[in-house]
């Protein structure tokens, strides 16, 4: 058994495409409808995102996202030129793991997770 995607449920499909595209750098892999739901899958690699857009107006979001990364200051960066600041952290927790925490655009928190330090070349 191996772990296949993530899905959340969206308001607006192409705003939360854009944001997965610009801040996780995924792909469209696909879109299909689905019980009167449109699905896009983004994907990058082996990692996949679903998301699921059925018209709701309220979307309730009781779980996160977490993504391993290289380096957690890159992503601060990243989301820093852009205006966006971060909803927790940056931490770094006593295993000496590097963490912050980022709302998407339906108040999903996706959380960036830097487990080994990055080597100065």
């Amino acid at each position: 058994m191996r772990f296949h995607h993530f899905a959340i449920e969206v308001k607006d499909l192409e705003t939360s495409i854009g944001f997965y595209q610009k801040y996780l750098g995924l792909h469209e892999e696909g879109r299909l409808q689905f019980n009167k739901e449109d699905i896009v899958f983004l994907a990058n690699h082996d990692f996949r995102i679903e998301l699921i857009s059925g018209g709701q107006k309220n979307v309730s979001q009781g779980v996160h996202i977490c993504l391993e990364i290289d380096t957690v200051q890159e992503i601060i960066n990243t989301f820093n030129q852009n205006g966006i600041i971060a909803a927790e952290g940056p931490y770094k927790l006593k295993n000496g793991w590097k963490t912050v925490f980022y709302e998407g655009p339906d108040n999903e928190v996706i959380e960036f997770l830097q487990v080994r330090e990055k080597a100065d070349h």
